[in-house]
């Protein structure tokens, strides 16, 4: 797999940051369409994307976006959630089912929390 040139350039500008305690990356509600933007650019073309609106004051809840690479067959997703009376948006990022964290961002880390011996 291919590093992730665009998210990279995000996370170097601090535009998207690792958070530990939430398992995801943290970034400013304006920033989501970047992130899947950079997606796009590493090679990933979109096949699916919603928005939820779940709140009484009918601002977005979150979304999805999904992407495949028909070069390699390789399927990207991003999940977002706002969190209401916070500046930033939690955004879950996976290449082929693998989580992208920080310490392993050109490389891909299997999950602790799905796989053989975590929690479900």
């Amino acid at each position: 797999m291919q590093p992730m040139h665009g998210l990279n350039e995000l996370r170097a500008q601090n535009r998207m940051t690792w958070i530990e305690a939430e398992h995801g990356w943290g970034a400013a509600p304006e920033d989501v369409e970047d992130i899947v933007g950079a997606l796009s650019k590493d090679g990933f073309d979109e096949c699916k994307r919603e928005t939820t609106t779940s709140r009484r004051d009918l601002s977005p809840a979150g979304g999805v976006w999904q992407g495949v690479n028909l070069g390699t067959g390789s399927v990207a997703s991003a999940i977002w959630v706002n969190q209401p009376r916070q500046a930033r948006v939690i955004v879950l990022i996976e290449i082929d089912g693998e989580s992208l964290r920080d310490h392993a961002f050109s490389s891909f880390e299997r999950d602790l929390y799905r796989d053989d011996g975590g929690e479900s």
